[in-house]
C-alpha cells in the first residue's frame, strides 16, 4: 500500500536505503543503513566496514553474492575491491573480497534475498507511514542485529 508523505514531515526528501551481508553458518545479518540512495562511494564504506568485521572474527575472505544494482558493478568500486585486494596479498594481512555476480534477473540465488521480504512484512504498518529512524529500528529488531551509526554520505558526491 503506498502512502503519502506529510508536507511538514523531515523525512519527506530522504531516501532510507539498507545495505546487508548474511553471514550463513550463523544466520547473523551485518546492516547498515544510509540516508540517501546506494551510491559507489558509500557501497565501497560499507564493504570497508565489513572486512574490518570479518578481520576481527579471523575471516580472511568475504565472499559476495552479488545480483546487479549499478552500485555492485560501479567502475569505482570494481577499482576498490582490486585495490584492495591487491594491498592484501601484497602485505599478507586483510580480508580479501571474492565477488560472485548472479545472472541477470535471477536474485533467488541470492542467500541473504529471502530475509528482504519476511523482515518487510514484520515492520510495515498498512495504517501509518513510519519515520526513517522508527524504520531503522524495526528492521534490526526483525533481523536481530546491531544498529549501526548511518553510512555517511562522502562530501565530494553529495
Amino acid at each position: 500500500m503506498e502512502q503519502a508523505v506529510a508536507r511538514d514531515d523531515p523525512d519527506q526528501q530522504r531516501a532510507l536505503a539498507c545495505y546487508g551481508v548474511l553471514l550463513p553458518q550463523t544466520g547473523e545479518v551485518w546492516r547498515r543503513f544510509l540516508d540517501g540512495r546506494p551510491m559507489s562511494a558509500v557501497t565501497t564504506a560499507f564493504l570497508d566496514w565489513c572486512c574490518q568485521a570479518a578481520a576481527a572474527r579471523g575471516k580472511a575472505a568475504l565472499l559476495l553474492v552479488w545480483d546487479n544494482a549499478s552500485w555492485h558493478g560501479s567502475k569505482a568500486v570494481r577499482a576498490w575491491i582490486r585495490a584492495r585486494n591487491r594491498r592484501v596479498k601484497t602485505g599478507g594481512q586483510g580480508v580479501r573480497l571474492i565477488v560472485c555476480p548472479l545472472p541477470v534477473k535471477s536474485p533467488w540465488r541470492n542467500p541473504i534475498e529471502p530475509k528482504w521480504p519476511h523482515t518487510k512484512r514484520r515492520v510495515i504498518e498498512p495504517e501509518r507511514l513510519l519515520s526513517a529512524r522508527e524504520l531503522a529500528e524495526r528492521v534490526c529488531d526483525a533481523l536481530d542485529c546491531t544498529d549501526h551509526e548511518h553510512l555517511p554520505i562522502p562530501e565530494k558526491v553529495a
